[in-house]
């Protein structure tokens, strides 16, 4: 019996890789490839801020192709959109039949990615949806897989604590209204290494940067602006 052909969609994240892990794990599918958007720009991957090049890497080390969209400098929506459904109609003409996402509970972003796909012809697959987000990072980490904090919240981490290895003592320290997967944007990450891979990403981390974000809030029926500021791990091999 043949297997459905299906991609993953990327980030280099501990999510995507235990999706990953259980989608190998399940036998039921062939994985194409992993897909991640890049910008045009940077070069990096959204707010996890990794290179293009550490992506190659983690790709070749996991003995799965990988493709790049890379989005305009303008990073609108629209483009987005543009960019995905160009992706979308060549995995059809490559005969792939669903994208697999690393989402957990957010039930927002589920119905996003599934209106997204609705007309393409392709599935959406969610293999940890639903999950105790603690009990799957301890499993992750229980399994031999190593992530790094690559984007932290300054709200929540200080500055020392991105780029170090997610590990049990850094899990169990994490503010209690922190997901212990940060499925709420509180924390990315980049996994170097763990089961599925042939050899470790060896990355090196240059410098931590801060960088502020602007964004609008609805109180009592009027838009506030706030700020947001991030840690992002800056590694390179």
């Amino acid at each position: 019996m043949s297997k459905n052909k299906i991609a993953i969609s990327w980030s280099g994240g501990k999510d995507a890789m235990m999706a990953l892990h259980l989608l190998k794990q399940s036998g039921k599918y062939e994985i194409d490839h992993l897909h991640t958007v890049i910008g045009e720009e940077t070069q990096r991957v959204g707010m996890h801020g990794i290179h293009r090049e550490l992506m190659e890497a983690q790709a070749e080390s996991l003995e799965i192709p990988i493709v790049f969209s890379v989005l305009p400098v303008d990073q609108s929506h629209s483009s987005y959109e543009d960019l995905m459904r160009k992706y979308c109609e060549s995995c059809i003409l490559k005969g792939i039949k669903a994208i697999a996402f690393g989402d957990i509970f957010l039930e927002d972003l589920k119905e996003y990615r599934e209106n997204q796909l609705a007309d393409t012809g392709l599935a959406a697959i969610f293999p940890l949806w639903k999950n105790n987000t603690r009990q799957q990072i301890e499993n992750f980490i229980q399994l031999g897989y190593k992530t790094k904090i690559c984007a932290g919240d300054a709200q929540y981490f200080i500055k020392d604590q991105v780029g170090k290895t997610l590990n049990q003592e850094l899990l169990d320290n994490l503010p209690p209204e922190v997901d212990p997967c940060g499925e709420n944007g509180e924390f990315h990450t980049f996994v170097y290494d763990g089961p599925l891979f042939q050899k470790p990403v060896n990355v090196v981390l240059h410098e931590v940067a801060s960088h502020f974000y602007e964004f609008k809030v609805e109180v009592e029926d009027k838009l506030e602006e706030r700020k947001k500021e991030f840690y992002f791990a800056d590694f390179y091999l």
